[in-house]
């Protein structure tokens, strides 16, 4: 594989092993706790609740985690893992980099639209901290391989060599971020994956090279509609 993921997914591997993460129980626990929190909600469930909807005793679901906001924490984290393990699974040495960028990005915006409304808000109220720090270090995470990403395509001559890479690495994510702002699309009828596909194109537009470009043509038909408009999760 090469190394566009390889590196950031050996450094996160030793934070889940600390955390316990690769233990098939808590893993069970977190992907459990998950639907609770769909269904009713982050704030009106407590550790009790959890514990006896998952028919674990209370001191058993301590074992894991030592509260519920380390609950919390370690569901951002446990996404944090799910998706390096998604990420590992794509098989980049035989695809360019406009190849792979059309992949990341199709999976960061399946990704992101399924935040649930209901539950961005209650963490944002009553978890602030927690949120923030996942959202940073999502973003960063995203920054860090859309770099590698344009690194890559201008060594493999089909981005500019005079793009500034983390400029366009940060207004990439930014626009990944916004377009799930509810207040973004001023245009009406306008669906989300029409926003992605007029958004990866002139980013591709604006950094390719001829040979870039030529490429892109032959794969834009294929961006297919994601099926999902993120308005109505």
């Amino acid at each position: 594989m090469f190394p566009f993921f390889a590196d950031n997914i050996t450094g996160n591997y030793k934070m889940y092993v600390q955390l316990n993460l690769i233990d098939p129980k808590l893993q069970e626990i977190l992907d459990k706790t998950v639907e609770l929190f769909y269904e009713f909600g982050i704030r009106n469930l407590n550790m009790d609740d959890i514990s006896r909807s998952l028919g674990i005793s209370k001191k058993t679901l301590y074992q894991h985690v030592k509260s519920k906001e380390d609950l919390i924490e370690k569901l951002f984290i446990y996404d944090e893992m799910k998706w390096d393990n998604e990420m590992a699974k794509l098989k980049t040495d035989d695809i360019n980099a406009i190849e792979i960028l059309l992949q990341v990005s199709l999976r960061v915006f399946e990704e992101m639209g399924r935040f649930n409304t209901k539950l961005t808000f209650e963490l944002k109220k009553y978890y602030e901290h927690i949120f923030q720090q996942f959202m940073v270090r999502k973003q960063n995470h995203i920054f860090g391989q859309i770099s590698k990403n344009i690194e890559r395509g201008i060594a493999e001559g089909i981005y500019r060599k005079d793009v500034n890479v983390e400029l366009v690495a940060g207004l990439y994510v930014r626009n990944l971020v916004m377009m799930h702002n509810n207040d973004f699309c001023i245009v009406e009828n306008i669906t989300f994956d029409e926003l992605f596909k007029v958004m990866f194109e002139n980013h591709i537009r604006a950094i390719s090279t001829p040979e870039g470009i030529a490429y892109f043509e032959k794969r834009k038909s294929e961006i297919t509609h994601l099926n999902k408009n993120i308005n109505n999760q």
